[in-house]
C-alpha cells in the first residue's frame, strides 16, 4: 500500500507505520460517541464558593505559591486568518465591484458595519494610520472616497500589519496611554500575578509555529525589559512547536490515503490535542492553561487574578491532602478511620466516582483501586454559566472504567439520540479553557500524561486542499480526551474572566475598550 518514498516521509516525521494504519482504520470505523450521564452543574460536579472563601483562597494561593514551580502555558500557534475572516469577506465583495456605501446599507452586513464604525477604536489603528501615511495614504480621504479596498488591504497583507499571516498572539489588541499591546504581552502581564516563583521570576511558555518564532523573538526582546523593570521581576520565556510526529495523515472521501499533485501523502496537524506533547516536556509542579486571545486590559483584569489564584489555591490543596493520602497508602501505615477518610476525601472532594462493586473487593484491592484513581495528573478546571458564548461543556460521562468528569465538546454528542440532546440542553456551565494542572506524583515524578489520554475521543471533520475534498483526523483535543484520566475537579468562576477574541470584530467589544 506504501511506497518506499512514503516511508521515508513517516520516517522523516517520526511517524510510525503502525500509528498510520491505525489512524486509516479510525476513518474506516469512526469514533464513538461520548455517553452522557448527566450535565455537571453546581453541586453536582461543580464547586461554588462564596466570597468568604474566595478571599481564603487568595490569601492562601498568595502565601503559598511560591513554594512551588509554577508555570503559564498558552497555546499560541498558527496564523489569525479566522480572525479576519469577515474582512476577506468585505474585501471580496469591494473587489466585486460593490461600493462601500451599498455594503453597509445592507442590514445583512453587520460585521462590514460595526468594523467600519469602530475602526478607530481598535488598537492597531495607530499602527495601520501610520503605515499607510508612508505610502502616501490618509485615512480619513481613503473613508471619505469608499477606499476600504485599500485599508483593508494594509491590515491584512504584507503591505502593512500583514495581520492576516502573523500569530494571534502578536496583534494589538488592547489601547494603553503610552502605546498599544500585543496579546503576548497581556500574558506576560497576568503571569507576573499569578505565576511568579520565590525567585521573582515568572515562567511563561507559548507553542509557536516555526514560521512565527523570530517575530515572537523580536517583539519579546522589544518588550521584556520594560515589564522586568515595572514589575521588579525576570523572565523565563520558553517555547516549543506542535512535533511532526503527532500529524495525523488525511484520506479521500473513500478513506484512502490523499495524495498531494505530486504524489505524496498529505499529512496535517492534528488540532490542539497534539500538545499534550508540549505539556508532557515540561518541568513544573503547577501549569496553568489559558488561550492566547482570552485576555482583557489590566482595568478589567482584578476578577482574572481572583479566581486564577482560587482555582490555583484549590489545586494546591487537593494535591496537598492527595499526597498525604497516598504517602499513607503507599506505606501501608493506616487505621480502618484513616482508610474511611481517604474514601470519602476520594468521593467529595476529588469528585471520583467509585466502581460499583468497590465494596465487594477486599481491603488490599480498595487500597490498589484507591491509590491508581489518585495518583494521576490533577487539574481544576474554571467554568462560566453558559451565556451562548462557544466552548465545550462539563459532563458526567460513563465508558467501560465508569464515571468521571469531562469537558465535552458538541461534536462528541449524538445530537440525534434524544435523551443525550436533553442531557446536553440541561447544562448550565461551559468551559472557558481555563485550568490548573499539577503534573507531578507525590514522589516528585512528572508523571507521563500520554498515559491517559483517551484515543476514542477524536473526531473526524471535512476539509479541501487544491479544489478536492479530503476527510483529516484531530486527537483527542488538550482539555477533553487528552486529559481524559486525569483526576478532574471543576469550579465556577465568573464570566467577567472570559472574553475571547475570535474575530476582530470582537476587539470592539467594552470589554477590550480600554
Amino acid at each position: 500500500m506504501f511506497t518506499e518514498t512514503d516511508l521515508q516521509l513517516f520516517a522523516q516525521k517520526g511517524i510510525d507505520i503502525e500509528v498510520v494504519n491505525n489512524q486509516l482504520k479510525r476513518f474506516e470505523e469512526g469514533f464513538p460517541f461520548v455517553n452522557l450521564v448527566s450535565a455537571a452543574t453546581v453541586g453536582n460536579g461543580i464547586a461554588s464558593f462564596n466570597q468568604n472563601q474566595v478571599a481564603n483562597y487568595v490569601e492562601y494561593y498568595d502565601r503559598h505559591a511560591k513554594q512551588y514551580d509554577v508555570l503559564k502555558f498558552v497555546p499560541a500557534s498558527g496564523a489569525a486568518s479566522r480572525m479576519f475572516k469577515d474582512l476577506f469577506a468585505l474585501k471580496s465583495k469591494l473587489a466585486e465591484g460593490q461600493s462601500l456605501d451599498s455594503i453597509l446599507s445592507d442590514e445583512q452586513n453587520t460585521a462590514a458595519q460595526t468594523f467600519v464604525k469602530g475602526l478607530k477604536q481598535f488598537a492597531f489603528f495607530s499602527s495601520l494610520e501610520e503605515v499607510l501615511k508612508n505610502d502616501g495614504f490618509d485615512v480619513d480621504e481613503l473613508l471619505e472616497k469608499g477606499d476600504l479596498g485599500i485599508i483593508l488591504d494594509y491590515i491584512l497583507t504584507e503591505k502593512g500589519l500583514n495581520y492576516a499571516n502573523k500569530p494571534k498572539a502578536l496583534i494589538l489588541f488592547h489601547r494603553y496611554i503610552d502605546r498599544s499591546r500585543f496579546a503576548m504581552e497581556e500574558h506576560l502581564v497576568e503571569g507576573v500575578h499569578y505565576a511568579k516563583n520565590s525567585e521573582e521570576e515568572v515562567r511563561i511558555h507559548f507553542t509557536v509555529s516555526p514560521e512565527h518564532k523570530a517575530l515572537f523573538d523580536e517583539e519579546l526582546k522589544n518588550v521584556l525589559p520594560t515589564y522586568a523593570a515595572q514589575f521588579n521581576v525576570s523572565f523565563e520565556i520558553s517555547f516549543s512547536e506542535q512535533k511532526k510526529s503527532t500529524d495525523t495523515i488525511a484520506v479521500d472521501l473513500n478513506n484512502k490515503a490523499f495524495r498531494n499533485e505530486d504524489g505524496s501523502i498529505l499529512f496535517r496537524p492534528a488540532g490542539h490535542g497534539a500538545l499534550i506533547e508540549n505539556l508532557n516536556d515540561l518541568d513544573a509542579d503547577i501549569v496553568f492553561i489559558k488561550n492566547i486571545d482570552n485576555v482583557v486590559p489590566d482595568s478589567l483584569r482584578e476578577p482574572t487574578y481572583q479566581y486564577k489564584k482560587v482555582i490555583g489555591a484549590h489545586l494546591i490543596q487537593l494535591q496537598e491532602k492527595t499526597f498525604e493520602y497516598l504517602r499513607i497508602l503507599d506505606e501501608a501505615s493506616f487505621s480502618e478511620e484513616d482508610f474511611e477518610e481517604i474514601i470519602q476525601f476520594v468521593k467529595q472532594d476529588l469528585m471520583i466516582k467509585l466502581a460499583f462493586d468497590f465494596e465487594a473487593l477486599n481491603k488490599m484491592e480498595q487500597l490498589d483501586y484507591l491509590f491508581s484513581k489518585m495518583n494521576r495528573p490533577m487539574r481544576v478546571c474554571g467554568m462560566v454559566k453558559n451565556e451562548g458564548e462557544p466552548g465545550g461543556g462539563p459532563f458526567w460521562v460513563k465508558n467501560e472504567l465508569g464515571e468521571s468528569l469531562q469537558i465535552v465538546e458538541g461534536s462528541q454528542i449524538d445530537m440525534s439520540n434524544k435523551e443525550q440532546k436533553q442531557i446536553l440542553d440541561s447544562s448550565t456551565h461551559f468551559n472557558p479553557v481555563d485550568l490548573v494542572c499539577s503534573l507531578k506524583d507525590f514522589k516528585g515524578n512528572s508523571f507521563d500524561l500520554a498515559q491517559y489520554v483517551d484515543p476514542q475521543t477524536g473526531f473526524i471533520s471535512e476539509k479541501s486542499k487544491d479544489g478536492r475534498s479530503l476527510k483529516a483526523l484531530e486527537l483527542p483535543g488538550l482539555w477533553n480526551g487528552a486529559m481524559a484520566d486525569w483526576t478532574t475537579v471543576f469550579v465556577e468562576v465568573p464570566i467577567e474572566t472570559f472574553n475571547p477574541v475570535k474575530t476582530v470584530n470582537d476587539l470592539l467589544r467594552s470589554q477590550h475598550i480600554n
